[in-house]
């Protein structure tokens, strides 16, 4: 298993993609895929089939995404063009 901090983030992450794809993309459905990587990174991607569009703004929700992943040693990735779809990816190192 990875360690807390970096389980922790990801779950932060995961659940707040699905809440904002409830929230304001008006998607019809979602995916989640989560896997430990070779190199002993705990990876995430959510996928939405929204309107896209979706913006990182100082306090936001994608935000949070970020500040959390950052502080947990990880990176995040987030992609929302303009009529969709909305994917937010993240990496922890298990370690953390």
């Amino acid at each position: 298993r990875c360690g807390r901090a970096a389980e922790a983030a990801v779950y932060f992450s995961i659940a707040e993609a699905l809440t904002n794809a409830a929230k304001h993309s008006r998607a019809t459905s979602c995916r989640v895929h989560v896997r430990v990587r070779e190199e002993g990174v705990l990876w995430a991607r959510v996928e939405d089939d929204g309107l896209g569009g979706a913006r990182v703004v100082p306090g936001g929700g994608l935000d949070g995404i970020v500040n959390r992943v950052t502080a947990a040693g990880g990176t995040a990735r987030i992609d929302s063009p303009q009529g969709g779809p909305t994917t937010v990816e993240v990496s922890v190192p298990c370690a953390s």
